[in-house]
């Protein structure tokens, strides 16, 4: 009887650990699926990634002081610099002739980056 006593309690202590394992494991999954999904949600709010389907196009943001900027709009083919701030939004000029800026990607610019030091 004692023997058998012996072999469950020595049985127990292996079960435990691969319970709490498993639970480790899934409890990591949760939390880095929480964290995708976080990420998401904050980078749709922030506006990080630029939509491409729309007919309105921002080409060019220039912060001119906290909540002020000037904004550079194509629609339908025509350009309009805006004037943009907390109040209100202000045209400043249709553009007659488009200004063409160049794309830059985030590889460029690291490249760029590391050349410059």
């Amino acid at each position: 009887m004692s023997s058998t006593l012996a072999s469950n309690t020595l049985v127990r202590p292996a079960e435990t650990s691969n319970v709490a394992t498993l639970a480790n494991m899934v409890g990591g999954l949760i939390v880095v699926l929480a964290l995708i999904f976080l990420l998401a949600y904050i980078m749709k709010r922030l506006k990080l990634v630029p939509s491409n389907g729309g007919i309105i196009k921002t080409i060019a943001v220039t912060p001119i002081g906290q909540r002020e900027k000037v904004v550079l709009v194509e629609v339908n083919g025509q350009q309009y610099l805006l004037g943009v701030t907390s109040q209100q939004i202000n045209l400043i000029d249709k553009l007659s002739t488009p200004v063409d800026v160049p794309l830059s990607s985030f590889a460029s610019r690291l490249k760029q980056a590391k050349e410059q030091q």
